[in-house]
């Protein structure tokens, strides 16, 4: 998946030649570049570099100082290339658009896993991700010490408020889920969107079977009101709305899991640029 990623975005960057290198760059000139750390958070994305480099060209030497999950600040060196000149100017802006993108989403985790240190709770990332980067993305959430939910609709049966609505409500829903399953002779988790405690109800009394239970926006209180309703042997997730300012109120609350859209979707890249030595 990487080494398919790395193709296809040489290919959009390039097509038919870096026109501004061989312009003005001599064909044969070897030179250096060092990536510049230029603002602190925390490193992901080095692996990627250095397979960017060797799919690209093979001959560029690439000499890693940093790795990822490293605690960075303005000034450090995360690694040197050496190599032809052209060849690391090719690869410059794909090598700094991932590592600003996934060192963004690294220092927004290990931020917001420091807030429900001394809790329970783990933090998962959804699917809220740049399309054919979530690979990418879902690691730097890993790099930063937070944890994947599903990577996609294949593997997880997650029923959300859409799809309660669209099959007729809680009940409809998970005994459809239940057929479809055992029809297929699936092995898949399944988990269930739960808006209210009167949903929650409902959903208790049903003689079937599911994995979690996520509570979407639900306040702190109401949640720890329905966690005491559940058996220990049922997942449980908090979701939707919850921020830096309210994530350690339901950490406390005892529930297993807490889903934060804002580790990916919204997060601001990590400065850093790829300096040429001369």
């Amino acid at each position: 998946m990487l080494d398919d990623f790395i193709k296809a975005a040489l290919k959009e960057d390039i097509q038919d030649g870096d026109h501004s290198s061989l312009a003005c760059v001599d064909p044969n000139a070897v030179s250096k570049a060092s990536l510049l750390i230029k603002a602190k958070g925390v490193l992901a994305g080095m692996e990627v570099a250095k397979r960017i480099c060797e799919i690209y060209d093979s001959s560029l030497k690439f000499t890693p100082i940093l790795k990822d999950g490293d605690k960075v600040t303005h000034g450090q060196i995360a690694f040197n290339i050496e190599g032809l000149a052209r060849s690391i100017l090719a690869v410059e802006r794909l090598i700094l658009n991932c590592m600003q993108r996934m060192s963004g989403i690294a220092t927004q985790t290990a931020y917001f896993v420091g807030l429900i240190k001394g809790t329970n709770c783990t933090l998962l990332d959804t699917r809220k991700t740049t399309p054919n980067m979530r690979f990418l993305e879902k690691y730097a959430v890993q790099i930063g010490g937070g944890a994947n939910h599903r990577f996609g609709l294949y593997d997880m049966i997650m029923l959300k408020d859409n799809h309660l609505d669209y099959a007729g409500g809680v009940a409809q829903a998970l005994l459809k889920t239940q057929q479809y399953i055992q029809q297929n002779d699936l092995n898949i988790k399944v988990e269930i969107e739960i808006r209210s405690l009167e949903e929650l109800d409902e959903l208790l009394a049903l003689p079937v079977t599911y994995n979690r239970i996520m509570f979407d926006n639900f306040s702190p209180n109401d949640l720890k009101l329905a966690l005491s309703r559940i058996d220990k042997g049922i997942e449980t997730e908090a979701s939707g709305g919850i921020n830096s300012e309210t994530i350690y109120k339901y950490a406390q609350t005892g529930v297993q899991y807490i889903s934060v859209g804002a580790l990916t979707h919204s997060v601001a890249a990590l400065d850093m640029s790829l300096k040429a030595n001369i």
